[in-house]
């Protein structure tokens, strides 16, 4: 359709109608649908130069200029308009800014959700190419999953809740590119359950080296945020952390993960031994109370002890974190003795970073991340599984540090 053309809705219907029969594509440069969507565009862009003529012409005597082309690009596909011009080229059109290329931001939330769910860049681009047509470079593709960076820093530093039961924290490891090196970063995720059973992860962290200092900042970071307490904190034995814990939150309960020290025992375990002693080792965290815990455990030493001493060395200097969860009720113990919670999450984003052989900097692991922890935050919608009987748990044995929660 000319510029100078008046539309014709009924020719228009007509031709549409034929267009239709023959298989010609709905959208793109000579789609069925086109000339309506540029009709549209093109009359809100004049009914907005009618509006600023209006605020204008008196005053500086400013009027039409013509009109000026402009190549759109939108999830219909692209097409050409017409865009009013006037004398003064004081015109600010709302609809369809100056500098403005696509008139909308499906596409956008598309290539955020690919980019979330783990997509390349090339397959991104070839994803809308085959589906809209539309070309986009990689400088284009950084600059819209650029865009969600301040949302990011919001959310890192949103406020927290003033308590919290329990809270996860382990490491993820990712390659990234810095001064012609690939290096590997380490990135500390903490996800907590609130009083009322929703997960949630509360912060994310680029470390170079763990230790009480690098803590202490973290949790610093948390308290700045509004965290005043933490009932219970199930970690990995990060070199520090549980010191830092101590010092900070010195009300908190510290449970090392059972699981990872099972892991790290089975390292120095023959193939041959493997069954027996694993088996030996099960007994200790299985039983009743920490007593009970605690025979089972020299049983097992004194069985295995002089050929592993490391391993029980390692339960021996641990025990009263590895211990602590002997305390609670059975439903308590069940969700605090192992951090497969925030392993779960981390197999989440292991999912999207997968193709990812490394990196071009932090902020690009972060988006990654960040997108990530939204389609979990989807995923976890309401109470942990069972979390009825573990709240009741809660109320009783933390009946006094409970009462004057906010």
């Amino acid at each position: 359709m000319k510029k100078e053309e008046k539309f014709d809705f009924e020719a228009f219907a007509k031709e549409a109608a034929d267009q239709l029969r023959q298989k010609k594509p709905l959208t793109g440069k000579d789609g069925v649908f086109t000339p309506l969507i540029k009709l549209v565009i093109e009359a809100a862009l004049e009914g907005e130069m009618d509006a600023h003529l209006e605020e204008t012409r008196q005053e500086n005597k400013n009027r039409r200029n013509g009109k000026s082309p402009k190549n759109l690009k939108s999830p219909l596909g692209g097409f050409e308009i017409f865009s009013p011009r006037d004398r003064n080229s004081s015109f600010e059109p709302r609809i369809i800014e100056k500098r403005q290329t696509r008139i909308s931001e499906d596409i956008d939330k598309l290539i955020l959700s690919l980019f979330g769910m783990g997509a390349s860049y090339s397959d991104i681009q070839k994803h809308l190419s085959d589906l809209y047509d539309v070309d986009i470079s990689d400088g284009t593709l950084t600059n819209i999953t650029n865009r969600i960076i301040p949302e990011i820093k919001e959310w890192q530093n949103r406020p927290l809740e003033s308590v919290y039961a329990v809270v996860w924290l382990d490491a993820m490891y990712f390659k990234v590119r810095e001064e012609g090196q690939v290096k590997s970063k380490a990135i500390y995720s903490l996800l907590a359950v609130s009083m009322e059973g929703q997960k949630e992860v509360i912060g994310i962290y680029f470390g170079e080296n763990e230790s009480a200092s690098f803590w202490r900042q973290v949790l610093f970071d948390l308290q700045e945020r509004g965290l005043k307490d933490i009932l219970i904190s199930c970690i990995d034995n990060l070199s520090g952390f549980a010191d830092a814990i101590e010092e900070m939150y010195p009300k908190t309960d510290v449970q090392l993960c059972l699981v990872h020290q099972m892991r790290n025992s089975m390292k120095y375990m023959v193939w041959k031994d493997q069954r027996s002693l694993t088996a030996d080792l099960k007994k200790v965290y299985n039983a009743l109370d920490k007593e009970e815990g605690y025979f089972y455990l020299e049983e097992a030493e004194a069985k295995w002890g002089k050929k592993y001493p490391a391993i029980f060395k390692s339960w021996n200097t641990n025990w009263e974190r590895l211990s602590c969860f002997y305390k609670y009720p059975k439903a308590l113990r069940k969700i605090i003795y192992t951090t497969n919670p925030i392993e779960s999450f981390h197999r989440m984003v292991r999912k999207v970073t997968k193709t990812k052989g490394s990196f071009s900097n932090e902020n690009a692991i972060i988006k990654q991340i960040y997108l990530a922890t939204i389609n979990a935050n989807t995923k976890w919608h309401g109470k942990m599984l069972g979390w009825n009987i573990v709240q009741n748990e809660l109320s009783i044995y933390f009946a006094n540090r409970l009462e004057n929660v906010n």
